[in-house]
Protein backbone atom coordinates (compact mmCIF):
# COMPACT_ATOMS: atom_id res chain seq x y z
CA UNK A 1 0.00 0.00 0.00
CA UNK A 2 1.30 3.36 -0.65
CA UNK A 3 2.21 5.71 2.00
CA UNK A 4 -0.47 8.50 0.88
CA UNK A 5 -3.12 6.05 0.53
CA UNK A 6 -2.51 4.68 4.14
CA UNK A 7 -1.73 8.24 5.51
CA UNK A 8 -5.51 8.90 3.50
CA UNK A 9 -6.98 5.89 5.64
CA UNK A 10 -5.40 7.64 8.71
CA UNK A 11 -6.93 10.95 8.47
CA UNK A 12 -10.08 9.08 7.61
CA UNK A 13 -10.27 7.09 10.55
CA UNK A 14 -9.37 9.73 12.83
CA UNK A 15 -11.43 12.60 12.48
CA UNK A 16 -9.55 14.84 13.78
CA UNK A 17 -6.31 17.21 12.48
CA UNK A 18 -2.90 15.32 12.88
CA UNK A 19 0.33 17.19 13.76
CA UNK A 20 2.93 15.72 11.50
CA UNK A 21 4.36 13.72 14.65
CA UNK A 22 1.08 12.16 15.15
CA UNK A 23 0.97 10.67 11.27
CA UNK A 24 4.19 9.57 11.06
CA UNK A 25 3.17 7.66 14.41
CA UNK A 26 0.26 6.08 12.97
CA UNK A 27 2.11 5.16 9.73
CA UNK A 28 5.17 4.15 11.30
CA UNK A 29 7.40 5.96 8.77
CA UNK A 30 9.91 8.80 9.73
CA UNK A 31 8.45 12.67 9.70
CA UNK A 32 10.45 13.35 6.24
CA UNK A 33 8.23 10.36 4.33
CA UNK A 34 5.19 11.55 6.06
CA UNK A 35 5.54 15.30 4.94
CA UNK A 36 6.08 13.47 1.26
CA UNK A 37 3.28 11.15 1.17
CA UNK A 38 0.90 14.57 2.58
CA UNK A 39 2.10 16.55 -0.48
CA UNK A 40 1.15 13.66 -2.65
CA UNK A 41 -1.95 13.51 -0.97
CA UNK A 42 -2.59 16.63 -1.24
CA UNK A 43 -2.21 17.14 -4.62
CA UNK A 44 -4.43 13.65 -5.66
CA UNK A 45 -7.52 15.63 -3.97
CA UNK A 46 -6.27 18.85 -5.68
CA UNK A 47 -6.20 17.34 -9.17
CA UNK A 48 -9.80 15.17 -8.82
CA UNK A 49 -13.26 16.44 -8.58
CA UNK A 50 -13.92 14.73 -5.32
CA UNK A 51 -15.93 16.36 -2.13
CA UNK A 52 -12.76 15.78 0.12
CA UNK A 53 -9.95 17.46 0.79
CA UNK A 54 -6.91 17.16 2.60
CA UNK A 55 -5.76 20.59 4.59
CA UNK A 56 -3.22 21.99 6.88
CA UNK A 57 -4.71 23.29 9.52
CA UNK A 58 -3.34 25.18 12.69
CA UNK A 59 -3.49 21.98 14.66
CA UNK A 60 -2.25 19.57 12.07
CA UNK A 61 -3.14 18.36 8.34
CA UNK A 62 -7.22 17.03 8.30
CA UNK A 63 -9.19 14.97 5.83
CA UNK A 64 -12.10 17.43 5.47
CA UNK A 65 -15.56 18.00 2.94
CA UNK A 66 -14.82 20.54 0.63
CA UNK A 67 -16.58 24.22 1.45
CA UNK A 68 -18.69 24.01 -1.40
CA UNK A 69 -20.25 20.69 -0.17
CA UNK A 70 -21.07 22.02 3.07
CA UNK A 71 -24.91 22.33 2.82
CA UNK A 72 -24.80 18.61 1.53
CA UNK A 73 -24.37 18.33 5.37
CA UNK A 74 -27.07 20.67 6.57
CA UNK A 75 -29.37 19.10 4.26
CA UNK A 76 -28.94 15.54 4.89
CA UNK A 77 -27.62 15.46 8.22
CA UNK A 78 -30.62 16.58 10.97
CA UNK A 79 -28.81 18.52 13.91
CA UNK A 80 -31.29 16.28 16.21
CA UNK A 81 -29.53 16.73 18.98
CA UNK A 82 -27.52 18.93 20.97
CA UNK A 83 -24.08 19.03 22.76
CA UNK A 84 -25.61 18.08 26.22
CA UNK A 85 -27.76 15.63 24.77
CA UNK A 86 -24.53 13.75 22.72
CA UNK A 87 -22.27 13.94 25.58
CA UNK A 88 -25.49 12.30 28.07
CA UNK A 89 -25.42 9.70 25.00
CA UNK A 90 -21.80 9.41 24.70
CA UNK A 91 -21.60 8.45 28.42
CA UNK A 92 -24.64 5.98 28.24
CA UNK A 93 -22.69 3.97 25.29
CA UNK A 94 -19.77 3.97 27.08
CA UNK A 95 -21.21 2.74 30.12
CA UNK A 96 -23.84 0.49 28.67
CA UNK A 97 -25.90 -0.36 30.88
CA UNK A 98 -25.95 2.19 33.37
CA UNK A 99 -28.04 2.69 36.13
CA UNK A 100 -30.28 6.12 35.40
CA UNK A 101 -29.03 7.33 39.17
CA UNK A 102 -25.46 7.04 38.24
CA UNK A 103 -26.13 9.05 35.01
CA UNK A 104 -27.35 11.63 36.92
CA UNK A 105 -24.72 11.49 39.09
CA UNK A 106 -22.57 12.00 36.14
CA UNK A 107 -24.31 13.96 34.31
CA UNK A 108 -26.27 16.15 36.25
CA UNK A 109 -30.13 16.79 36.91
CA UNK A 110 -30.51 17.70 33.16
CA UNK A 111 -29.91 14.55 32.13
CA UNK A 112 -33.29 13.23 32.75
CA UNK A 113 -34.44 15.37 30.05
CA UNK A 114 -31.80 14.30 27.60
CA UNK A 115 -32.77 10.61 28.74
CA UNK A 116 -36.34 11.06 27.88
CA UNK A 117 -35.17 12.71 24.31
CA UNK A 118 -32.79 9.58 23.61
CA UNK A 119 -35.72 6.96 24.17
CA UNK A 120 -37.99 8.81 21.97
CA UNK A 121 -35.38 9.07 19.57
CA UNK A 122 -34.78 5.44 19.72
CA UNK A 123 -31.60 5.75 20.75
CA UNK A 124 -31.31 4.32 23.63
CA UNK A 125 -33.83 2.44 25.92
CA UNK A 126 -35.23 2.20 29.48
CA UNK A 127 -35.67 -0.96 31.90
CA UNK A 128 -37.01 -1.16 35.38
CA UNK A 129 -34.25 -1.91 37.88
CA UNK A 130 -35.65 -5.10 39.43
CA UNK A 131 -34.13 -4.06 42.83
CA UNK A 132 -34.47 -0.58 42.90
CA UNK A 133 -36.44 2.13 41.75
CA UNK A 134 -33.92 3.18 39.34
CA UNK A 135 -33.97 2.43 35.43
CA UNK A 136 -31.33 0.76 33.30
CA UNK A 137 -30.39 2.84 30.02
CA UNK A 138 -28.51 1.10 27.13
CA UNK A 139 -27.90 2.15 24.08
CA UNK A 140 -30.35 0.80 20.74
CA UNK A 141 -29.54 -1.33 17.56
CA UNK A 142 -30.89 2.68 15.91
CA UNK A 143 -27.90 3.80 18.03
CA UNK A 144 -25.64 1.39 16.60
CA UNK A 145 -26.95 1.98 13.11
CA UNK A 146 -26.84 5.87 13.00
CA UNK A 147 -23.77 6.41 14.36
CA UNK A 148 -21.78 3.14 12.06
CA UNK A 149 -20.48 1.55 15.27
CA UNK A 150 -20.69 -2.47 15.15
CA UNK A 151 -19.32 -2.16 19.43
CA UNK A 152 -18.11 0.67 21.54
CA UNK A 153 -15.10 -1.38 22.02
CA UNK A 154 -14.14 -0.96 18.49
CA UNK A 155 -13.54 2.32 19.44
CA UNK A 156 -11.91 2.12 22.75
CA UNK A 157 -9.80 0.12 21.20
CA UNK A 158 -8.08 2.86 18.42
CA UNK A 159 -4.45 4.17 18.78
CA UNK A 160 -4.57 7.55 20.59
Amino acid sequence: MRLATKIEAILYLKGQPLSLTEIAECAKCDRFEAEDAIIELMSDYAHRDSALEVIETTTGYSLQLRSSCLHLMQDLIPAELGTGSLRTLAAIALKSPILQTDLITLRGSTAYQQVQELVELGFIRKRRQTDGRSYWLEVTDKFHQYFEIEQISEILSLPQ
